[in-house]
């Protein structure tokens, strides 16, 4: 069942070096799961490896965003998440956010209300 396992190199928004937030675990399963990760967040410290850094370097071989930032504190945000280009955002819950959902998918980017830890336990990410 398991083809060709693609690499989705996957920018961890959100991310935290405490061990009890769903971007920890999520940083930490999609390294185990063959993908790597760039994190990001305000918090410094490292997550599976990765050292957290803050959202200013753009990077432009993102596969998939994974968000783990709240609708009320994405906005100055915006701009570093559509500049990065990715295939994919996953809204996780509690992101879930019409306007930057839009703004993602008029530039062509997929847009996903989902889990980032359901997708990867199904084998669906």
């Amino acid at each position: 069942m398991e083809s060709k396992k693609e690499n989705k190199k996957t920018l961890v928004l959100g991310a935290t070096p405490n061990p009890a937030r769903y971007a920890y675990l999520a940083a930490n399963r999609l390294v185990k799961s063959g993908h790597s990760i760039v994190n990001v967040g305000i918090r410094t410290g490292e997550v599976a490896g990765v050292p957290i850094e803050k959202a200013e370097a753009v990077h432009n071989d993102i596969h998939t965003i994974t968000l783990y930032v709240g609708p009320q504190n994405q906005p100055p945000l915006y701009d570093y998440i559509l500049n990065t280009q990715p295939k994919r955002i996953i809204f996780n819950p509690g992101t879930e956010n019409s306007e930057l959902r839009r703004m993602a998918n008029e530039k062509g980017i997929e847009t996903e209300y989902a889990c980032t830890l359901v997708l990867l336990s199904i084998g669906e990410y």
